[in-house]
């Protein structure tokens, strides 16, 4: 995994567990942080946010400064595609800093998030080194559990990249322990593998843990984080949004589409759509070439905007012509 020119992670503790003299000082630090140059309010944020394709309000534009500025991480929470993990693709590209996502999941555990140890590449070396002749049984088990052999996940590979950015993605599929093992990670951005001693990250990486809400996430993990509901944006910002993402997609029929994916949203669909599949269909109506929204086209493309087949049936079973003519009519 590239590590943006060098490991950044310092090693606190030697082997034994003895410490390293000065390495409680390597904390996050006040000051600008994160923060890119040019960058001195929320509203400069926002701005440079929108220059690589976010557009972002006030109360997420300050969240997200605070968060840079201060070694904070952002917690955003809100329905599926709102822009929770646009926005940690958004910073990357601010910062000109890799994404290194960890996906999480239900039984996700440590070993699949922070580091696991190659056996393979351990075995090839054991098997070299009989072969040599080597006989120093303690040289040889520490060169068998050397940082050379010490695969990084996510969470390693984050602190030892800097700058970079992690996100943390759909928090609440995982479960409690998960949780648990995630804070203490977050709290003072270290690690600690029992062969090497504990690794901390000389400068925190930006971090954006999302959620969902497809179940509560324990408290302890939001305090230390600052939080933000990210909810749908109204009519006017989601068609910046749209013409932003979708170039070839002319003002009326952005503005048609937004009006009718509002629409849908108010249909008591399965799933609703998002912005992102307000985007989608912009983008598959572009395609085909279309200047405005009619009732052939919404019914050719809504495979871009209701992902189930309970939502398909319900939404055509609706007067299409009548919800077209609305959507037309707004905008």
């Amino acid at each position: 995994m590239e590590d943006g020119g060098g490991s950044a992670a310092v090693r606190a503790a030697d082997g034994r567990g003895g410490s390293v003299p000065g390495a409680g000082d390597l904390g996050p630090v006040a000051g600008r942080g994160l923060l890119p140059a040019g960058v001195d309010s929320p509203a400069d944020l926002a701005a440079r946010l929108a220059d690589v394709g976010y557009l972002t309000d006030e109360g997420l534009a300050t969240a997200a400064y605070l968060g840079l500025r201060l070694h904070r991480p952002l917690f955003c929470e809100g329905e599926a595609g709102v822009g929770k993990t646009e926005l940690a693709k958004a910073l990357a590209a601010l910062l000109d800093a890799p994404l290194i996502r960890l996906q999480c999941y239900e039984g996700i555990d440590a070993s699949q998030a922070l580091y696991d140890w190659d056996f393979p590449r351990q075995l090839l070396h054991l098997r070299a080194a009989e072969a040599a002749g080597v006989t120093d049984v303690n040289q040889l088990e520490g060169e068998l559990y050397g940082r050379r052999f010490l695969l990084a996940r996510p969470l390693l590979a984050a602190l030892e990249t800097t700058p970079s950015v992690l996100l943390v993605d759909e928090v609440d599929r995982a479960d409690d322990e998960f949780e648990a093992f995630l804070l203490e990670v977050l709290s003072d951005f270290s690690v600690t593998v029992p062969e090497l001693g504990t690794l901390r990250a000389a400068t925190p990486p930006a971090v954006v843990v999302t959620s969902n809400r497809t179940r509560d996430v324990h408290d302890a993990l939001k305090r230390r984080c600052y939080y933000h509901w990210l909810d749908h944006p109204d009519f006017e910002r989601e068609v910046q949004i749209v013409r932003l993402r979708v170039p070839a997609a002319s003002r009326r029929l952005a503005e048609q589409v937004t009006a009718a994916s509002q629409a849908l949203r108010r249909a008591d669909l399965l799933k609703p759509p998002g912005i992102a599949e307000t985007v989608d269909w912009a983008q598959a109506l572009a395609a085909l070439g279309a200047g405005g929204l009619d009732p052939g086209t919404v019914a050719a493309t809504l495979g871009a905007v209701v992902k189930y087949r309970e939502d398909v049936e319900r939404v055509r079973a609706l007067d299409v012509g009548a919800l077209v003519a609305r959507a037309v009519a707004g905008a």
